[in-house]
């Protein structure tokens, strides 16, 4: 229930209150409230009324209230209101006022004239443009935050002739997450004052001006996320105030220029995403540097030295092309660091002594691709505060050391694609005092070992990783059953078991994940028995694959209605790190095996083929409008493919070759329009093969072969003109339609029979009718003679 105020008489005799904060209260009810609250209250100097339902009928003809300009009022808040259009007239007459919140209304037109105003919010409002707000003529001004308004068009500066102002007293400039595009202007080098600039997420373009460092006051520029190009000026290094520079996601390349070096009071350095090629040496010497974060660029050459960034807590290089050999001797005076990733630099090499005892604790250690020893680093085992730990192909071999044991659990290990062997006995299990007072247990846990030579049983203890919620097991040679405990980890979202030895049946324990589940891929295992009927409360399904098991028995129509994840098209999969999950799917095809990378909130896929199933294909299978895969091949199902196929317009691959299929192709499969990958061989399916749409562009024979009585394109043998192909009737309708033919049929041929049999009883009985009638027929064939 809302908050109302309805009476503020109260607040009138609070003759030292000088702080009210009504925020989230209906105050509209209470008579006067505006009066009493802006000028009544003789002491009050800040008055929050933030989510109070005010809209711009609440001011009318405030304005003319005369004792309005006796309020001491020096800061309002009236953000996440429903102020539209124009300015509330009053507010030029707060002649107190300097810090206005208007952020989160409906705000369009030009920015009033507020002569004592310096400290200006006007986030997440409707300007169009920013010279519809006549802003440059708030001389006076000290702080302005125009974010979040999708403004368009060039982004213009204050006038270069002064016309408006001879001097700004600007020193916050925030117009990030708008569309501006144009080059950043040059008359920008006006605001002299500047300390922070916040220009990212636009569409800016040209080149960084090489003007901008004479804003020699500027402690904050961010220019991430726009389309500027070019080189990075080398008069930046002019900014000897700089604290926070963040250029990512542009198109800038070359190097980063050799000035960077003189700002010596930076803390933080984002150059992520865009084209350099080069660090200089220079960079070594920021002693204050915190944060560097230059992932995703073309850097060439050495790993650098940081031995004098001791105050350094995050590095990222990865995804570059750095390359040589990195030793503990490039890590002496990093005790601060928390973060390194080094990741996707192919041709760097970590060889570390396994004695060193590095002097920090890292929270974050990613070096996927990289190489290193042949067995598990040994000096890992110091780095006690480990939340992130990603080895993911780099070449380490050998058994999990016994040490790994009693290391936290982590958010996320990966040691995928390795040539890690022996049981899973040692994984960290330890659940620290300090893991669980900060938080750690309840974020999701991503545990991946794939692709290593991993063997014996799938340890219980997993179970014990209540928040568990990607596991990724495959490629291994495990041996055992599906853990009946799986069942009980309310957060598991992914289970990957794929390619290993695993047999028996799947408990019904993996119904308790409910809606959870929303990958299971146990294929090429030697699982049995039933299609197991729990998937029937596994709601959100998108991917399943049972493939190349010793599954029997038929499919289960009643699941599938139940499936909304195949219907409507999965829900996305949070990645607690991006690169950490590989996002891959394989559905095997005859000769094709298709990868899909990257999409993982897309792929939605079934894959039942290389078992024993038999029966008919449920004609429920359409149900699941969402699939954009499904293999049912090398099975033993029978009958007809379902007449209304064509229905599930998301499919993009289709096999159901190597079975028992008879009948002729639905013409609806022509209804496709995505489909690029189809298999229909080695059944018996008869007559024209339907063409139309996507069929057209399936010109490969193999597609249909395998099946002697098909006819027509793309196959040399031509049909007889009566086969044509079936159209999208459905079974039943062609059961009760063929049912009433026969009925008819059946029906006029017995009439016939009784009334014929009638008249030659006659004919046997009477003489005289049996003469006269031959007499008959004689005389007409006669005549017609």
């Amino acid at each position: 229930m809302d908050l109302v105020v309805d009476d503020f008489t109260w607040a009138t005799s609070l003759l030292s209150l000088k702080h009210l904060d009504l925020s989230g209260l209906s105050v509209v009810k209470a008579p006067n409230f505006n009066n009493v609250l802006l000028y009544m209250i003789s002491s009050l100097q800040v008055l929050r009324l933030s989510g109070c339902e005010l809209s711009n009928p609440h001011f009318y003809g405030m304005h003319l209230e005369s004792n309005l300009t006796l309020s001491p009022i020096h800061t309002l808040d009236l953000s996440s209101n429903f102020v539209q259009d124009e300015f509330p007239l009053f507010l030029q007459n707060l002649t107190s006022l300097q810090v206005l919140d208007l952020s989160f209304n409906e705000l369009n037109s030009s920015i009033p004239v507020m002569k004592k105003v310096v400290d200006l919010n006007l986030e997440e409002n409707r300007f169009k443009g920013i010279e519809n707000t006549r802003v440059w003529r708030l001389c006076q001004l000290q702080r302005l935050d125009l974010s979040f308004n999708s403004m368009e068009g060039e982004f213009k500066g204050p006038s270069t002739n002064g016309s408006e102002c001879a001097q700004f007293s600007l020193e916050t400039l925030i117009l990030n997450d708008n569309e501006f595009g144009g080059e950043i202007p040059k008359s920008l080098v006006r605001l002299t004052a500047l300390r922070e600039v916040n220009l990212a997420f636009n569409q800016l373009t040209g080149t960084i001006p090489e003007a901008i460092g004479n804003l020699t006051n500027l402690q904050e520029l961010d220019l991430s996320w726009n389309k500027l190009s070019g080189s990075i000026p080398n008069s930046i290094g002019n900014l000897l105030l700089l604290k926070n520079l963040d250029l990512s996601s542009n198109l800038l390349n070359g190097t980063i220029p050799f000035s960077i070096g003189r700002l010596s009071n930076v803390e933080k350095l984002c150059f992520l995403y865009y084209q350099l090629c080069g660090l200089p040496l220079s960079l070594g010497s920021l002693s204050k540097l915190q944060y560097l974060d230059i992932q995703d660029n073309f850097l060439q050459g050495p790993f650098p030295s940081f031995r004098k960034l001791s105050k350094l807590s995050l590095l990222d290089i990865s995804n570059n092309s750095l390359y040589g050999v990195v030793t503990e001797a490039h890590f002496p005076n990093t005790s601060m660091l928390e973060y390194f990733d080094a990741s996707s630099n192919y041709r760097l090499s970590f060889k570390i002594s396994p004695d060193w005892r590095p002097p920090f604790q890292l929270r974050t250690l990613q070096l996927r691709s990289c190489k290193t020893e042949s067995e598990f680093p040994r000096w890992i085992r110091t780095q006690t505060s480990l939340d992130t730990l990603v080895l993911s192909n780099t070449s380490i071999s050998g058994p999990l050391p016994d040490w790994l044991s009693e290391l936290p659990i982590m958010t996320i290990l990966d040691l995928s694609h390795n040539f890690l062997n022996g049981p899973l006995t040692n994984l960290p299990s330890n659940q620290t005092i300090e893991s669980l007072t900060q938080g750690y247990a309840s974020v999701s846990n991503t545990l991946l070992l794939k692709n290593n030579l991993f063997n014996g049983l799938i340890p219980e203890s997993l179970c014990n990783v209540t928040n568990l919620a990607i596991l990724d097991l495959s490629r291994n040679m495990l041996l055992g059953t599906f853990l009946d405990c799986l069942g009980n980890l309310k957060k598991l979202k992914v289970v990957i078991l794929s390619s290993n030895r695993l047999s028996g049946v799947i408990p019904s324990s993996l119904g308790n994940l409910g809606s959870s589940l929303q990958w299971l891929a146990l294929n090429n295992n030697s699982f049995h028995g039933e299609l197991p009927k729990a998937l029937t409360n596994c709601t959100s399904l998108s991917l399943l694959d049972l493939g190349e098991n010793k599954f029997f028995g038929g499919i289960i129509p009643c699941c599938f209605h139940n499936i909304s994840g195949m219907i409507t098209g999965g829900d996305y999969i949070t990645i607690l790190s991006p690169g950490t999950f590989e996002r891959s799917l394989s559905q095997v095809m005859k000769v094709v095996t298709l990868e899909y990378t990257n999409t993982l909130s897309y792929v939605v896929n079934m894959d039942l083929s290389s078992n024993k199933l038999v029966g008919e294909i449920p004609k429920e299978l359409i149900l699941l409008l969402g699939l954009l895969g499904l293999n049912l091949s090398n099975n033993h199902f029978t009958g007809r493919i379902p007449d209304r196929i064509g229905d599930m317009n998301s499919l993009e691959s289709l096999d159901l070759s190597i079975n028992h299929l008879s009948g002729m192709i639905p013409q609806s499969l022509s209804a496709l329009t995505f489909l690029s990958h189809l298999n229909l061989s080695h059944n018996n399916l008869s007559g024209r093969i339907p063409t139309g749409s996507q069929l057209q562009t399936l010109t490969d024979p193999s597609v249909y072969a395998g099946n002697n009585e098909l006819c027509g394109s793309p196959l040399l043998i031509n049909c007889n003109h009566d086969e044509v192909p079936e159209t999208g009737r459905n079974a039943e309708e062609d059961e009760d339609n063929d049912g009433d033919e026969k009925i008819w049929i059946y029906g006029a041929t017995g009439a016939f029979t009784t009334g014929f049999m009638g008249i030659v009883g006659v004919l046997v009985l009477k003489k005289r009718w049996r003469l006269t009638f031959f007499n008959f027929v004689g005389y007409y064939i006669c005549k017609k003679v």
